[in-house]
């Protein structure tokens, strides 16, 4: 690590994160099975691909009445996927629990994400390397890549790799997919008796990774902590110069959780909630007529200025949208190198209208080229459109331009565009994600002692204070469906959606209306690591609501 650090920084890496009560004896715990899992759909075909780690039982842990002897064990760790805050002190609570169940406990890191395991590119994770990143943010400490672990060769290159440094448990940092690949590992070692347990844990900014028993993943928290911020001094400049409005695109490619949760901190004039769209079955000229009735009924108030939040994924919940992006998915798969041999962009975009059904090409040949070009331009590791790099906010502009000159009277509309994405994967961590992926960890460790494979780390209760915390695993199997991904069924973990009966929605509808015309802004300010509890360990407002009266 560069030795040049900011004071907080240096005031970070002494922060003692806490831990739940059953875990502050150490990682050796009382295991305690309750009732057995299936699948949280297409139980048959979960059952049929994982067939020695299906059905199994949902695990809390307890204090350990007395003290175990336990032998060294050897554990690898992988950051998967996209970064998100918190992911070192994932690893930091995972060193410090096997280290509790014996001090010659090794910790291995594999560098570049699960490639490096395939590789056997890695580090030995020692007490001054691991306490030069405690409460840091980022995943600069080993690295993380999006290589997805599916392949025989792979799973037998991990195992040969694990055996040469005698790693017993590899522990898988990351999203749905990552988890996923953590499930399909799991299964292949335990079916041909290869010793290694694999453990995962829950991390994405998205907040989708989440269910029954996971309340939210890692990163979320600070994640929208970080937009909200921002947001709320883009509104307070707004309201100052009384002019512009501002398009603010949110990372959330497949939920629009983020969205909502920096709606219910910031209230915006407009936040559009792709899982909303979807429901109503909303076209792209509805919401641009919302969009422009809000912009004219604020003019006639004289206040030429907004706020607008936008969920990154909201072009594919358009319904006459998300039919097209899904056959584009199948075009592309199928006859994706024809495609790319083509140079001439007009060219491109004729092989692509020709090979549609009528309905989707009209469509598609209604769209600007920018966008034509944007849908159809390379696939992420899933196979899906990388609704990033659609310029999201940009269409929604330029159509809202074009529906007020439309009205009869003369509407002053001048906007900006941002996107929020990269600027939240890697912040420090709030204190409460501190805690959160600390604990994590150490409950990794506390899975691997109790000798289970193919279980996700969890912790709940979370809006009580740490100690009342509860620490548990949730077998990976029981978050599982099967989806359509490259043209074929794929075993994936279900994302969790907003839900539009759920009470962070119904908090957020019953207020719209007003936040839309009112100006009823609210700045939070920046993340506060030192002050009152109130202000520095408080959750999310989705947690808060959903978990309110439980």
């Amino acid at each position: 690590m560069n030795g040049n650090v900011s004071p907080l920084q240096k005031a970070r890496f002494s922060y003692q994160p806490k831990l739940p009560a059953a875990l502050r004896a150490g990682a050796a715990v009382k295991c305690i099975e309750g009732e057995k899992l299936q699948a949280f759909a297409d139980v048959e075909k979960i059952n049929a691909l994982f067939p020695t780690t299906s059905n199994m039982p949902v695990l809390s842990f307890e204090k350990a009445d007395a003290k175990a002897d336990m032998k060294p064990i050897n554990v690898g760790v992988i950051l998967s996927g996209g970064q998100a805050p918190g992911g070192h002190n994932v690893i930091a609570g995972l060193y410090d629990g096997i280290k509790s169940l014996n001090p010659d406990s090794k910790l291995y890191g594999f560098k570049g994400g699960p490639g490096g395991l395939v590789d056997n590119d890695y580090v030995e994770i020692d007490d001054a390397f691991m306490n030069a990143y405690r409460n840091t943010g980022g995943f600069d400490m080993i690295g993380s890549g999006r290589t997805k672990l599916e392949l025989v060769d792979q799973f037998n290159k991990g195992a040969e790799n694990c055996k040469k440094l005698g790693i017993s448990a590899l522990v898988i940092i990351g999203g749905d997919d990552s988890n996923t690949n953590a499930c399909l590992l799991a299964e292949y070692y335990r079916k041909n008796n290869v010793p290694i347990q694999v453990i995962g844990c829950p991390k994405t900014i998205d907040g989708d990774l989440k269910n029954k028993f996971i309340e939210t993943s890692f990163g979320f928290d600070t994640a929208s902590k970080v937009y909200s911020e921002l947001i709320g001094n883009i509104e307070r400049d707004a309201n100052s110069a009384k002019k512009y409005w501002h398009f603010i695109k949110l990372m959330g490619r497949s939920a629009s959780h983020i969205t909502l949760e920096c709606a219910l901190k910031t209230h915006p004039n407009i936040t559009i909630i792709s899982e909303e769209v979807a429901a109503k079955k909303q076209t792209l000229d509805e919401i641009v007529t919302c969009i422009a009735n809000t912009v004219a009924a604020r003019a006639k108030n004289k206040e030429n200025f907004g706020v607008v939040l936008i969920p990154e994924g909201l072009i594919e919940f358009i319904p006459e949208m998300n039919k097209l992006i899904s056959e584009l998915n199948e075009l592309l798969a199928k006859e994706g190198e024809a495609f790319a041999a083509i140079e001439n962009k007009d060219e491109k975009m004729k092989f692509v209208i020709d090979r549609l059904p009528a309905e989707l090409a009209s469509v598609f040949a209604s769209l600007p080229q920018t966008i034509q070009i944007q849908l159809t331009n390379d696939r992420d590791p899933h196979g899906n459109v990388q609704v990033s790099l659609i310029e999201t906010e940009k269409l929604l502009v330029e159509l809202v331009k074009g529906k007020l000159k439309k009205m009869p009277e003369k509407i002053k509309f001048s906007a900006q565009t941002h996107f929020f994405g990269y600027e939240g994967r890697c912040s420090v961590p709030s204190n409460f994600d501190a805690d959160y992926c600390y604990s994590l960890g150490y409950n990794a460790a506390a899975i691997i002692g109790a000798g289970k494979t193919a279980y996700m780390s969890y912790i709940s209760n979370l809006v009580a204070p740490a100690e009342q915390w509860k620490a548990g695993a949730v077998p990976l199997t029981a978050m599982m469906n099967v989806e359509r991904r490259h043209g074929a069924d794929k075993p994936v973990i279900k994302k969790a959606l907003v839900e539009l009966d759920g009470k962070p929605f119904q908090e957020f509808a019953r207020n719209r209306d007003t936040w839309a015309i009112k100006t009823s802004f609210i700045f939070p300010g920046p993340i506060q690591y030192y002050g009152p509890a109130e202000v520095c360990d408080a959750t999310t407002e989705t947690l808060k609501l959903e978990q309110a009266g439980k």
